[in-house]
C-alpha cells in the first residue's frame, strides 16, 4: 500500500485572491496558470496497519506537530473515500528553492494527493485528484494538471464543483517564464492573513471580483491564438490590480520591496525597447518574467545585471501529476 507521485508548482497568471470557504480552501473567483517544468515536489505515500500515527519527513527532517496536523487532516479525506482508518508514512523532498517565491504548498499537496489515492488504489479522474488536491491548498488543484490550467471557483457550497482543468497541455505553446529572484526581507504579512484582510475591509475588493471573469475570457482567448501580447497585458493587468486591492485595505500592506520595483521598472523597460516582456507578482517580493523562448536568454542576461536580483531561473510550461516507481 504505497506509491510515489510527482507534481510541479504552478504559477497564476489570473490570480486567485480571496476565499468564500477557508475550510473548503474554495476561491471568490475562478484563476488560471501555467504548471512550470524547473520546480517539482516528490512525495512517497506508505500506509500500514503497523503504524500508530501519521508521520511525514520533509527534505529529510520530521515536520513539527503543527504541520503534521495538518497533514493528518488531509489524509483523513483520502482515508474517508477510501473508507479506512490505516495511518501514512509520507516522505516528500521539495525541489522548489523556497527563496524563488514558488509556494510549494501547491506541488506538496497535489503529489501528495496523487500518492495517497493510488496507494490506497481509489481510482481518481483527474478532476477528482484536482478536488481533493485543492482541500490541502487551493493552488495544489491547478498543480494535478500540466500546461495552462483554469481552477473553477464553483457555487456548491460543499465545494465539489471547485476544480481545475487543463486548457492545453505543456507541449502545444511554449513561453518562457523567468523566476526572479530578488534581495527581499521576510513578509510582514502571510498571504493567507493578507487575503483575508483584503477580502473584509478594501473597498477596492468589488472591483477586483467584477473584473476577473473579463480576464479570463480575455487570456483564455490569448491561450487559444497563442497571442503573446495578449497574454502577457493581461496578466500584468490582473497582477497589478491584485496588488492595488491591497492598498486599499485596512491597515493597507505591500509585498512589493525596493528590489521588486527595480525589475518591473526594467520589464518595462525593455518593452519601451522593443523586447516584449510582461511581469507578474504574487503575495512577495519576487517577479515572474514573461517573455518568449527566443528571447529569454537575453532578457534573462539584462535582468541578472540589476544589482538587487539574486538569480534568474528560467522555467518553460511542465507537465502534470506523474507517478514513479522506487
Amino acid at each position: 500500500m504505497e506509491a510515489i507521485a510527482r507534481a510541479h508548482t504552478n504559477i497564476a497568471l489570473i490570480k486567485y485572491w480571496g476565499k468564500r470557504d477557508s475550510k473548503l480552501f474554495l476561491p471568490m473567483n475562478s484563476s488560471l496558470s501555467i504548471t512550470l517544468d524547473h520546480f517539482y515536489t516528490e512525495t512517497k505515500v506508505q500506509f500500514s496497519d503497523q503504524f500508530e500515527k501519521d508521520s511525514l519527513v520533509l527534505d529529510g527532517n520530521q515536520v513539527s506537530e503543527h504541520e503534521l496536523v495538518k497533514i493528518t487532516a488531509f489524509l483523513n479525506h483520502v482515508r474517508n473515500l477510501a473508507g479506512t482508518n490505516t495511518f501514512a508514512k509520507v516522505t516528500s523532498v521539495n525541489h522548489v528553492p523556497t527563496a524563488a517565491g514558488f509556494a510549494s504548498s501547491a506541488s506538496g499537496y497535489a503529489a501528495l494527493a496523487a500518492a495517497a489515492s493510488k496507494a490506497l488504489q481509489l481510482d481518481l479522474t483527474g478532476t477528482e485528484l484536482s478536488a481533493l488536491a485543492r482541500q490541502g491548498s487551493g493552488s495544489a488543484s491547478r498543480s494535478i494538471f500540466g500546461g495552462f490550467v483554469e481552477w473553477q471557483k464553483g457555487e456548491k457550497t460543499d465545494g465539489t464543483d471547485s476544480f481545475a482543468t487543463q486548457i492545453i497541455d505543456e507541449k502545444a505553446w511554449d513561453v518562457s517564464v523567468l523566476s526572479v529572484v530578488v534581495e527581499a526581507g521576510p513578509k510582514s504579512v502571510s498571504s493567507r492573513d493578507g487575503m483575508q484582510r483584503t477580502v473584509d475591509t478594501s473597498p477596492f475588493y468589488d472591483g477586483w471580483l467584477a473584473t476577473i471573469e473579463e480576464d479570463l475570457i480575455q487570456i483564455k482567448e490569448a491561450i487559444s491564438t497563442r497571442d503573446f501580447t495578449k497574454l502577457g497585458e493581461t496578466a500584468e493587468a490582473n497582477a497589478m490590480k491584485m496588488h492595488a486591492t491591497m492598498l486599499g485595505a485596512k491597515p493597507p500592506f505591500l509585498y512589493w520591496q525596493s528590489a521588486t520595483f527595480d525589475v518591473m521598472q526594467k520589464v518595462m523597460e525593455l518593452r519601451q525597447h522593443g523586447l516584449e516582456a510582461y511581469f507578474t507578482i504574487d503575495a512577495g517580493p519576487n517577479v515572474k518574467v514573461l517573455c518568449e523562448p527566443k528571447n529569454e536568454q537575453m532578457i534573462k542576461d539584462k535582468l541578472a545585471d540589476l544589482p538587487s536580483v539574486r538569480d534568474v531561473i528560467v522555467c518553460h510550461p511542465g507537465p502534470g501529476i506523474q507517478y514513479l516507481s522506487e
